[in-house]
């Protein structure tokens, strides 16, 4: 059993709170994949901050992963449906960029975020929607462009086989004091319900920095979930770096991860 570490929203307009999550990962032995947004909000163009781009350039070659998230990671433009609405309820402050994504308008966006990083000399393994919000769509578009991992809220995705490894994600909330002390109530409640799933996630935001209770929540977490459980890289969930755990001689899967197609809906 292992973790799977990543820093959210890795932008020029978050660097140095980016910066501090980046150290108090690498302070606990782990290395955090870097999720990074192309022009985040359309006001912070990762083309116009070269030393930025550097930075993140040398944390990959320190052996973090890349990530694209989103391309510029807000919804401006985007209208919701009801059903839109009702199912980003709770969960974002209109930073759900995929939600109401179809398979050509997800493709276009990607592969103009892929574009900006083969110029940037970043090399993404995954894509993760902003909030964790899409639809199917997205997910074929990942497949098309040839990244291999994709993520929401439940789980992690091998787009070339279609596997779906069921992952429970921890992750904070700042916005308010209701929800800071939300967030680490239930931190903690993860820790006693779920330290036992075989892949769990720690997402770490910019903003879980900006309120005492969540920022004192995720050094209390790191410190708890890494000295029990080593971070493990994505790339080593890939069916080619190393055989995924349970797989038995018909190719099916236990503990946790389940072969879908890429056809059923999300």
């Amino acid at each position: 059993m292992s973790v799977l570490l990543s820093i959210h929203d890795v932008t020029p307009a978050w660097q140095p709170q980016v910066e501090t999550l980046w150290q108090l990962c690498r302070e606990r032995g782990a290395t955090p994949a870097l999720l990074v947004v192309p022009d985040w909000h359309g006001q912070w163009p990762l083309r116009d901050s070269p030393a930025y781009v550097q930075w993140v350039r040398r944390r990959a070659t320190d052996g973090a992963e890349i990530f694209l998230h989103g391309e510029r990671h807000d919804e401006v433009g985007l209208p919701r449906s009801w059903r839109d609405s009702q199912r980003a309820f709770g969960r974002t402050n209109r930073e759900g960029e995929f939600l109401t994504l179809d398979h050509d308008a997800a493709y276009a966006r990607i592969g103009r975020g892929l574009t900006l990083f083969a110029e940037l000399g970043l090399s993404p393994i995954g894509f993760v929607p902003p909030a964790w919000l899409c639809r199917q769509g997205t997910h074929t578009a990942c497949a098309a462009h040839g990244l291999a991992v994709l993520e929401d809220d439940s789980a992690v995705y091998l787009t070339a086989t279609g596997t779906r490894l069921e992952s429970p994600v921890l992750r904070w909330s700042g916005r308010t004091d209701f929800r800071a002390r939300g967030s680490a109530a239930q931190a903690a409640w993860r820790w006693r319900s779920q330290h036992d799933a075989p892949y769990f996630r720690i997402a770490l935001h910019p903003m879980d920095l900006e309120h005492p209770i969540t920022r004192q929540s995720v050094i209390d977490e790191l410190d708890r979930w890494l000295q029990a459980r080593p971070a493990r890289r994505y790339a080593a969930l890939l069916p080619d770096a190393v055989p995924l755990p349970g797989a038995g001689g018909d190719g099916s899967v236990s503990n946790g991860i389940v072969n879908v197609s890429p056809e059923v809906s999300k």
